[in-house]
């Protein structure tokens, strides 16, 4: 059986491999630590798929990583179940290879690529990363969500408050007796 997050690199050669797994959330400290610590629910094991090529001086990577969570909205505090499915490439280089240089412009092919070292290439990070990017800063339930009331904390996606009508918002009370000639 072939580990989808483990590769040897002399498995390569000139051939494209394709790997397809489901893998649980176990293997995975990152997004164990996410879970943990409240911020969502997984759902659904990591639903795994990647084509490993060699090409030139490095490997490239073309994946998709798929789950789904269970969320708070920032907005109302529902929870809401969200769908990821996250395509990336990856080019891998040689550690040894690469210049040790502190002042390198790193061009955009830089910004999507990782190293590995010895003869094995692990996707743990990565497809890790790729998941943790994928998860809203501030998930919302929808687009159109209206939260919380500030007053009474009426949900006004179900309903619509009374307090709204008679708010006084009390950062402008100073400007209320404010006369302009």
């Amino acid at each position: 059986m072939v580990n989808v997050v483990k590769l040897r690199v002399d498995e390569l050669k000139d051939k494209t491999v394709e790997l397809s797994a489901e893998e649980p959330l176990g293997g995975y400290p990152t997004l164990l630590a996410l879970q943990d610590a409240g911020e969502c629910i997984f759902l659904s094991p990591l639903q795994i798929h990647l084509t490993v090529a060699r090409e030139y001086d490095h490997i490239r990577v073309n994946g998709r990583v798929e789950t789904t969570l269970r969320l708070n909205c920032a907005r109302c505090l529902a929870l809401f179940q969200m769908e990821i499915n996250s395509p990336f490439t990856i080019f891998y280089m040689r550690a040894a290879g690469l210049p040790l240089d502190e002042d390198v412009e790193l061009a955009d092919e830089d910004l999507i690529s990782a190293t590995y070292e010895g003869d094995e290439i692990d996707f743990t990070l990565e497809i890790a990363e790729q998941i943790l990017l994928a998860i809203p800063f501030k998930p919302l339930c929808s687009e159109d969500c209206r939260g919380l009331c500030h007053s009474c904390g009426a949900e006004l996606n179900v309903t619509e408050c009374a307090c709204g009508q008679n708010h006084v918002n009390f950062k402008l009370t100073a400007l209320k007796n404010l006369k302009i000639k």
